[in-house]
């Protein structure tokens, strides 16, 4: 069974991480799988639970999921996106694992299960793109049984260290008109990724009905160097499918040319250097 995570790492590395440095992608990995250890942990999962990955994307908590129950349970893939299911199929194929899972095609805020189905449920990033996040909280409560476990990692993207930090005004025109649309963007309600918080999450867990959740901050840093091809895939590699890439997002405030120039400044700036960033993240517990 080992052989299902085994073969996720591969298809990471080949298709969600290509074009990064090997330290990058071992970096990373690396930090994915504590968060998935760390989620698993908390959701103390049975043998004969049924266990629903809520936005599954690629895996990351299903597989391991299906490893600890040795097929002896069943795991629900749930996702939006048919693509991300197909991903998570085929990685299934390749380990000969026939039984014990479900694929879900459905969006997190209409989770296409009956009320009081599951044991666990199970989330990683998800929340984070969904502008209203009361509807999919509810929805998560509905399906879990009486007693079963959420349990959810969340990044905090309003803490995430900003462009403007890590630049020197010098180099950059139009630097502070490109900051104060930043602060703008992180702070704009409407947007899914950074209208949100530890106390708002909080909030949001209790309004559904889960008694005494537990919303823990972590702080999360990383350093390294900037390469040739990372800023323009910061820029323009969109967080999601249905979600505005960051270029994208600053075109609302400047014509394209400007846009273009602040990318290819930064660009100049920083390839070659070495940046540090941090950020918030939380890891969500809460029983039904």
């Amino acid at each position: 069974m080992s052989e299902i995570c085994e073969n996720w790492t591969e298809w990471l590395k080949k298709n969600r991480f290509a074009g990064q440095t090997p330290e990058m992608i071992e970096q990373t990995t690396k930090w994915l799988e504590t968060v998935r250890d760390v989620i698993l942990l908390y959701a103390e999962i049975e043998p004969n639970d049924v266990v629903l990955d809520i936005g599954t994307g690629t895996g990351l908590l299903a597989f391991k999921a299906l490893e600890m129950q040795n097929c002896k349970g069943k795991v629900i893939f749930s996702d939006k996106f048919p693509d991300c299911l197909n991903d998570c199929q085929r990685i299934l194929d390749q380990s000969c694992v026939t039984e014990g899972y479900q694929m879900l095609l459905c969006p997190c805020e209409h989770i296409a299960l009956p009320e009081s189905s599951v044991h666990k449920a199970l989330m990683r990033s998800v929340l984070v793109h969904i502008v209203n996040k009361q509807p999919a909280i509810c929805e998560v409560y509905r399906v879990l049984k009486p007693g079963g476990k959420f349990c959810a990692f969340e990044p905090i993207i309003r803490s995430n260290t900003r462009y403007w930090e890590i630049l020197d005004p010098k180099y950059i025109d139009k630097y502070e008109d490109f900051k104060r649309v930043e602060n703008e963007i992180m702070e704009n309600p409407l947007d899914s990724l950074c209208n949100f918080d530890e106390k708002t999450l909080k909030m949001n867990l209790q309004i559904a009905g889960f008694s005494i959740p537990e919303v823990k901050v972590q702080e999360v840093k990383s350093n390294y160097i900037v390469q040739d091809n990372m800023v323009s895939a910061w820029f323009n590699n969109p967080p999601s499918p249905d979600q505005p890439s960051t270029k994208e997002r600053y075109l609302k405030y400047f014509d394209e040319a400007t846009v273009n120039k602040f990318i290819q400044d930064i660009q100049n700036y920083l390839t070659g250097r070495e940046i540090n960033l941090k950020s918030n993240a939380v890891f969500i517990t809460a029983v039904k």
